[in-house]
């Protein structure tokens, strides 16, 4: 269902558009619908003037504990890596508008790597932040093999990435992740507060600053291509059924 992601510009945070995880029930697991719209709404940010800043919101406790693993399985058993993540980051990549995230709670999977392609990124101090990709004897995805290791050196990357190791939010933003930790009640606030304040500064020459900073977007999306391709590989290695099976009987 897309009603699992509500798209909205607040009255209060003019020049704010609003993409928020709505699906508590299922800690905000993320299906092929809700990258589809998650997509639709950061290219219609492209193309609207009117939009100067994008703010990526989940629930209380909970921003998202990545994929949806049945809707996931479903579709990359047949194929690969299911094409809407893929244009999901892309998408996410390519954004000409600022791009700021909330995060109170868990961030599994892509619910935290996602961060590494946000401008600024407030998380509470109750976050945790994972990637169990080896785990499930998969690799490491959203370039978050090539962001990660520059952002907070091999170890921590390591950690991250390959070991499985959980982050802290106070972890999280020693390692480059997070901008910002404040407490659960305020994230939502603070991360409006904070896109607000993008949104109201000259467009162009924030754009122009932002392209500076964020450097070769072409790179990038070559890693999230390999990953893919190794991503889909894993997929129906002996090893990964094994995994996702051991999974699916907790």
């Amino acid at each position: 269902m897309t009603d699992h992601i509500i798209v909205e510009q607040l009255e209060a945070h003019p020049g704010v558009q609003v993409i928020r995880f709505n699906r508590a029930e299922k800690k905000n697991a993320i299906t092929r619908a809700m990258y589809a719209k998650m997509t639709a709404a950061l290219t219609a940010a492209d193309r609207d003037a009117a939009i100067r800043a994008t703010v990526f919101l989940g629930t209380e406790g909970c921003f998202s504990a990545g994929n949806d693993l049945g809707d996931f399985l479903a579709a990359a058993m047949g194929g690969g890596m299911p094409v809407e993540i893929v244009e999901f980051l892309y998408a996410l990549v390519r954004s000409q508008k600022p791009v700021v995230s909330g995060v109170d709670g868990l961030a599994i999977g892509i619910g935290t790597t996602m961060h590494l392609h946000c401008d600024l990124t407030i998380a509470s101090v109750r976050s945790q932040f994972r990637t169990p990709f080896v785990d499930l004897a998969l690799v490491p995805e959203a370039a978050s093999s090539l962001i990660a290791p520059r952002v907070m050196g091999h170890q921590r990357a390591f950690a991250l990435l390959a070991a499985g190791e959980a982050f802290s939010g106070e972890e999280a933003k020693s390692a480059g992740i997070v901008w910002r930790l404040c407490p659960p009640e305020e994230v939502e606030t603070a991360a409006l507060k904070a896109a607000s304040a993008l949104a109201a500064k000259p467009p162009e020459a924030l754009r122009i600053a932002r392209d500076l900073i964020r450097g070769d977007r072409d790179e990038i999306i070559a890693r999230i291509d390999e990953e893919a391709r190794h991503f889909s590989a894993r997929l129906h290695s002996a090893e990964a059924k094994s995994a996702f099976e051991a999974f699916m009987r907790r």
